[in-house]
């Protein structure tokens, strides 16, 4: 659909009928934010240890109206936790780092929103046995 201008006669497109800053937003739920997060730190720590739980995540989207971009349209910007189990021993803070990278890749590429903070919480670690090394305890 078009509409002509009155004063020039030229077209216009639909978008061109209401300013930016006035058209409508679609609004992305907290819990589908945390649901993309949490996949993306499966995504992240790959293959998962046995018994481990899959991670969870927690987040808080802050209201458009704090942020703005440079073009003056609103961003919409979240804070996740993520929550972890991971199997010992591992290079944690390699692992954590990469979990963070992975979540606000996934979250801006699949919802267009800023992640302005990921704090990663590794709530229990597995320990896992080195290869050829005995199971069960040893003396």
């Amino acid at each position: 659909m078009t509409a002509v201008s009155a004063e020039t006669g030229t077209a216009r497109g639909p978008l061109d009928l209401v300013p930016p800053g006035e058209r409508g937003a679609t609004r992305i739920a907290d819990r589908v934010v945390a649901k993309i997060a949490a996949q993306a730190a499966r995504e992240a720590l790959a293959p998962l240890p046995a018994g481990a739980a899959p991670p969870h995540a927690t987040v808080v989207v802050l209201p458009h109206s704090r942020l703005r971009s440079s073009g003056g349209t609103p961003i919409d910007t979240a804070r996740v936790r993520v929550v972890l189990e991971l199997g010992y021993p591992c290079d944690i803070g390699a692992r954590c780092a990469a979990v963070r990278r992975q979540v606000v890749e996934r979250v801006g590429a699949l919802v267009s929103m800023e992640v302005s903070e990921v704090a990663v919480q590794v709530e229990r670690l597995h320990r896992t046995p080195a290869p050829g090394a005995p199971h069960g305890r040893t003396p």
